[in-house]
């Protein structure tokens, strides 16, 4: 199974959906959406991909009323955790929550196979070690916006374990 993980979108609602976009046509079955969206309105197009997308939420709030009962009235495409997120896909263990500090310890319990953060808006691959010995993957999949940094995401393998970083394409955002 092949995922996409997005973050930090904040607001950017055609960042987002090309970067969903552009993941469903290189196989991905699933979203993860590691916070920062701020507005709720901001995923309705990445929604429209239709891919579940699977959401927490970050520093940056904004209405998570309105997340909620977007969620409720998806029908199953879009799941708001709520702070932080352990989701089973793909026969993998996986954790999503905002803060990079708070994923890394996370990763380091060796609970799961892969752990996913969003909030420096800096991009990252890396194996963290655990305490059962071996290493978890800790992704970071930057910010999809482009705030500060390049509009990037993340592509995962779930069957191999391979993740690789993206660039969203801004033309074809643009378009939108």
């Amino acid at each position: 199974m092949k995922i996409c993980i997005v973050s930090d979108s904040h607001d950017s609602s055609p960042m987002l959906a090309a970067a969903v976009e552009r993941a469903r046509g290189a196989g991905a079955e699933a979203v993860l959406h590691c916070g920062d969206v701020i507005g709720p309105n901001t995923l309705r197009a990445a929604m429209r991909v239709g891919l579940p997308i699977h959401v927490v939420h970050g520093n940056n709030l904004g209405d998570v009323v309105v997340l909620a009962r977007l969620a409720a009235e998806s029908a199953g495409r879009l799941t708001y955790h709520g702070g932080d997120a352990a989701l089973e896909l793909g026969g993998r263990r996986l954790f999503m929550i905002h803060y990079p500090h708070l994923a890394r310890g996370m990763a380091a319990t060796g609970d799961y196979d892969a752990v996913f953060c969003g909030h420096s808006h800096v991009a990252a691959i890396e194996r963290q070690p655990n305490v059962r010995g071996g290493s978890t993957w800790l992704i970071n999949p930057g910010t999809v916006a482009g705030i500060g940094a390049p509009a990037t995401y993340a592509m995962g393998d779930l069957a191999t374990l391979a993740f690789a970083i993206e660039r969203v394409d801004a033309a074809a955002s643009a378009a939108d």
